[in-house]
């Protein structure tokens, strides 16, 4: 039978996700057959699966971590916020529909915990070790009765928990003792260990501080994780975007990031802002957006809402001003919505708005339905003009993940075509660019996660400034992998290994 550890945290973005994903990998390398687990995840970032479903970013890079093929059974209850304390509600991958906040949490949450239940049977009989991620704080009283994340899945399992605090933001023994205090006896019993995470600086002084948690709270302390600096690992919990950089740094080429109220799917960017001649930075403000080399508009959980953002904003004049003035603009999936002339909203799927003017920078239409389209695709990119020259790529992959159909004007360039979808053949365009190249959009996530795409649109932009090229060395994926035991290997030298895998066999079912 399976064995279980819990990681749970003091509050939310003290570092589970990446705890989690480190100890898939540490248990990955030790021979065992380690699965993720969310019960219920709230994110904004999700991709799909080969099967077409839907799951949290998350749980995809703990899969990786554990050499996995991500399942939607590692996050069964998915959450998407869509604004006006309203989510989309996505069971076992597929969408249920949207609910209110007060909706979900007195009246269906713990019809989901079924859905929770199931997958964890499947996982138990599957794999023999379950490395489960909670969510935000067990200590909020106010939500306990409706909780299907936290305290409710370790008491199903009876699995060993770890509670975590970053130590980063301050106050995190206060935020251990205090949590600890605020669960029940029952739950309390459950948290065999601590972890103080995001340590800065000579440990050797924080050893009083050590044993006078461990004699206040009669837990022991299994470990303090120095802050790691550039993980390239992905993050899908939306406060990370408060630690994006705000303007340009030292980089050849200067790429703004547009990050709407609603912005979705960030993790597109990252495999451009890991390369060395980049200087990534995302922009609230018009005053903020600068002269960068190329604009990105990335995808949106409500499109329409963050259409007018950008024009209450002024961000959408100060982006036309840039186009008009020969900075090109790149659209991934509701950014390419908005890129077109109009939204339509038939069924107020996002909005009470039945139509919303766009930025009017590609000759296309976008009318929402009221059913999602997710698949993982292999595209290819005829060639097109881009800046003087010409972009194009075969064998490209990625997922779709979107409501809108968009038409595109007859006579409109169509470099993106959709080769195949969840594994059937097909040839569907899915991208638009204007005449001259300056604005092109797609519907395809995960864009410049292929290699020779991205140094090539790099290689474009330095051209156009002068600059040599430079050849396509860096693989992401491989750059990931060694993200992945780079974090394990810091983890596991920092974590009493021995003491957690005695927790782990002790609670053993």
């Amino acid at each position: 039978m399976a064995q279980y550890i819990m990681l749970q945290g003091t509050s939310s973005h003290v570092g589970k996700s990446i705890l989690t994903t480190a100890l898939c990998r540490i248990f990955y390398r030790m021979g065992r057959q380690v699965v993720p687990f969310k019960a219920q995840n709230m994110a904004l970032n999700s991709y799909v699966t080969r099967k077409g479903l839907e799951m949290g970013r998350a749980q995809v890079a703990q899969a990786e971590a554990a050499g996995l093929e991500p399942d939607v059974d590692m996050n069964p209850v998915l959450l998407k916020p869509t604004g006006n304390s309203c989510s989309q509600v996505i069971i076992n991958g597929m969408p249920l529909g949207n609910m209110s906040a007060r909706d979900y949490h007195t009246g269906y949450s713990l019809r989901a915990f079924s859905a929770v239940t199931e997958a964890l049977e499947r996982l138990k009989h599957q794999y023999d070790t379950i490395v489960i991620e909670g969510a935000g704080s067990p200590a909020e009283v106010n939500l306990r009765d409706h909780d299907i994340v936290n305290m409710r899945v370790a008491k199903y399992l009876r699995a060993p928990v770890l509670l975590v605090a970053d130590i980063d933001r301050g106050g995190s023994l206060a935020a251990l003792v205090g949590t600890l205090e605020l669960l029940e006896p029952e739950e309390r019993n459950l948290v065999k260990g601590l972890i103080i995470n995001k340590f800065r600086g000579d440990i050797s002084l924080f050893t009083p501080a050590v044993d006078f948690l461990e004699q206040k709270t009669g837990k022991p302390v299994l470990g303090v994780i120095p802050f790691i600096e550039q993980l390239g690992i992905d993050e899908e919990d939306s406060v990370s975007l408060d630690d994006k950089p705000r303007a340009p740094r030292t980089g050849d080429v200067q790429i703004a990031v547009i990050q709407m109220p609603k912005i979705s799917n960030f993790t597109d960017f990252d495999s451009l802002s890991d390369e060395p001649d980049v200087s990534l930075y995302y922009v609230r403000t018009a005053a903020e957006l600068g002269h960068p080399d190329v604009i990105l508009l990335p995808g949106s959980k409500n499109t329409t809402e963050d259409l007018r953002w950008l024009y209450a904003s002024g961000l959408a004049g100060a982006v036309l001003k840039l186009v008009k003035d020969g900075t090109p603009v790149i659209g991934i999936c509701g950014g390419y919505q908005m890129l077109g002339q109009v939204i339509y909203d038939p069924h107020h799927t996002e909005s009470d708005f039945p139509e919303t003017a766009g930025l009017g920078l590609l000759p296309v239409r976008t009318t929402f339905a009221d059913w999602k389209q997710t698949y993982q695709v292999q595209a290819l990119c005829r060639p097109f003009p881009f800046m003087g020259e010409t972009l194009e790529a075969r064998d490209l992959t990625g997922y779709e993940i979107h409501m809108g159909q968009t038409v595109v004007d007859s006579g409109a360039s169509e470099p993106f075509v959709v080769c195949q979808r969840s594994g059937k053949d097909c040839s569907l365009t899915a991208g638009t660019a204007r005449k001259d190249g300056l604005v092109f959009g797609t519907y395809i996530h995960g864009l410049f996660d292929n290699d020779q795409f991205r140094r090539d649109m790099l290689n474009i932009l330095r051209r156009h400034k002068g600059l040599a090229p430079l050849p396509a060395q860096r693989n992401y994926k491989a750059e990931k992998e060694r993200s992945y035991d780079r974090l394990a290997a810091v983890t596991a030298r920092h974590l009493d290994m021995d003491k957690l895998l005695r927790i782990m066999s002790d609670s053993d079912l």
